[in-house]
């Protein structure tokens, strides 16, 4: 099949590797929601969004401590309802020693949604969720207004 076109062509059904590109970017442009200046947790929700885009995010324990321990991570997000002492004691530990902001969460179940572990049915809607306590974003991606309002924020706090 490839003879009859010439190896450099694109297949008519496919678009170039460009606007393929250019459309992604469009739609997330488009899908990326109002966030207000105070709203932390919408912000964290989209940062997550967009770093899992660009392959951004260090999912549990493992990963996470990897990239923590790497000083690869630029964030670090905690489930607060985590069952084990000693895994809040380590991600806390790496991430004052090496100066890497971190952001606490109510729930793992909600972690394990915006980290893109929850499984969904053909409408959109939540059939089940894996729940994560512990994540580290090692690339934010492209710059959002939610990704400024939530470093302004960490600069405040912290």
């Amino acid at each position: 099949r490839d003879c009859l076109r010439g190896k450099n062509q694109t297949p008519p059904h496919q678009m170039s590797g460009e606007d393929a590109v250019e459309d992604q970017v469009t739609q997330e442009v488009e899908e990326e929601e109002e966030i207000d200046e105070g709203d932390v947790t919408g912000a964290l929700k989209e940062v997550l969004k967009r770093a899992r885009i660009h392959n951004g995010v260090a999912v549990g324990l493992h990963k996470a401590a990897k990239a923590l321990d790497k000083k690869d991570a630029q964030l670090a997000v905690l489930a607060e309802d985590c069952s084990e002492e000693a895994y809040i004691r380590l991600v806390e530990a790496l991430c004052s020693s090496h100066k890497i902001d971190l952001v606490k969460v109510k729930s793992r179940q909600v972690l394990g949604e915006w980290c893109g572990l929850g499984k969904y049915d053909p409408k959109g809607n939540v059939k089940k969720v894996v729940g994560c306590s512990c994540c580290a974003v090692t690339n934010f991606g492209e710059g959002s207004k939610a990704l400024d309002i939530l470093l302004k924020n960490l600069k405040e706090s912290g």
